[in-house]
């Protein structure tokens, strides 16, 4: 067996560990690029602690998903303000910004250099500005990712910037950042999160430590993303759900994901519609029509008591199905008000050509089993209508 472990250089985990950050990231650098989402209203409960160190901050807002341009814009203002830092604090959308002004800055090199898909993909030759990610959302886990997600509406994709050098130097989260999110917000973000830990447990590139993640991960988010979302206050509830966000990402970092991602970075790149809530439109769908394809092309495949396994740590039930498991997903996604794929403007007429991008994307290489072009058909559509999973097809 081999396997190889990637994270954030340092991970600070705590409530109230976010008032720390001057003197974590004092030996960092001295002039920091702040990057927000549109609202800075959290970022700015950082600054008194970056003060007291005296670091300079100049902020860089993030309007939704971060495109190409406004990574390249990112770049321009870190450069203009002569920054040796740069630290990104809110969502995924602002941590991955942030994650690629901090790699490129140094470099004279074209972004299209070094994007997946639509560049050239060619390796980042040094080490960028060191980058400090602070999320507040409990969802993407990009705080120990070594990709940053850009939308390129030209091409209507999602691209990946992809190098180690893309780690932040460190990750510092802190729940009480996301007490108050939105109902909505906290269950598109949660959803991801667990979907990023039911993926690479079902991974062919699982290993024991992610497993070992995924299987604290899971019981975590399952027992307290409802909690989050019926009281935003709810302090233990959000401290569960920021470690399962943390360990979900990890986990993603050196597993992969599967069919739920294939698809939601090709539908986000066509679609306005919110990433954590594609995916949890897709996902029971998609562990229904997995377990379908190895229950009837490969019976015997080593993953199928994963699926079981997956459903106990959901349920807690030590008697639960697989079916049972994908149950339990459809039933809390109905719970937590996820619309159909057709509310962001999908339509029967879009299912083929977003079937053979998505077959084609990095994510699906980490399915656990390949998917035929009829299946994966089958699985959007039914995440469009948002339907009861149809039954599993035994052999």
């Amino acid at each position: 067996m081999r396997f190889e472990i990637v994270t954030a250089g340092r991970v600070v985990f705590g409530r109230g560990a976010a008032g720390e950050i001057g003197s974590l990231v004092r030996d960092l650098g001295h002039r920091a690029l702040v990057v927000t989402g549109r609202s800075s209203e959290r970022a700015e409960r950082l600054s008194s602690s970056l003060a007291g160190a005296r670091i300079a901050l100049a902020t860089f807002s993030v309007e939704g998903e971060p495109s190409i341009a406004t990574v390249e814009a990112g770049v321009a203002a870190a450069r203009a303000h002569g920054c040796d830092l740069v630290i990104g604090v809110g969502g995924g959308s602002a941590i991955d910004a942030a994650k690629a002004i901090a790699a490129l800055g140094p470099l004279e090199a074209d972004l299209f250099d070094h994007l997946e898909v639509i560049g050239r993909g060619l390796p980042l030759p040094r080490p960028g500005l060191p980058c400090v990610a602070v999320p507040t959302t409990a969802g993407t886990g990009s705080e120990v990712t070594r990709n940053a997600v850009l939308t390129s509406p030209a091409h209507r994709l999602k691209v990946s910037l992809r190098s180690p050098f893309l780690l932040p130097r460190l990750a510092l989260v802190d729940s009480e950042l996301t007490i108050g999110l939105p109902r909505a917000l906290t269950a598109a973000t949660g959803l991801d999160a667990l979907t990023q830990l039911v993926e690479p447990y079902l991974s062919s590139r699982a290993s024991p430590f992610t497993d070992a993640l995924c299987e604290e991960g899971l019981p975590r988010a399952a027992r307290s993303l409802l909690a989050a979302c019926r009281d935003g206050s709810d302090r233990q509830a959000r401290d569960e759900m920021s470690m399962a966000s943390l360990f979900s990402g990890m986990a993603l970092a050196n597993a992969g994901l599967g069919a739920v991602h294939g698809f939601a970075g090709t539908i986000g790149g066509i679609f306005a519609a919110p990433h954590g809530a594609i995916c949890a439109a897709l996902l029971p769908h998609v562990m229904r029509e997995n377990l379908r394809a190895i229950r009837s092309r490969a019976p015997g495949h080593p993953v199928l008591p994963r699926f079981t396994d997956v459903a106990r740590l959901l349920t807690g039930a030590p008697a639960a199905s697989a079916d049972d498991g994908v149950a339990w997903v459809h039933a809390l996604v109905r719970e937590l008000n996820i619309p159909p794929l057709t509310t962001y403007g999908l339509t029967p007429a879009d299912v083929p050509a977003i079937v053979v991008q998505a077959a084609r994307s990095s994510s699906m290489k980490g399915n656990a089993i390949a998917l035929e072009s009829d299946e994966l058909a089958r699985m959007l559509t039914a995440a469009m209508d948002g339907g009861e999973p149809p039954p599993p097809t035994r052999p």
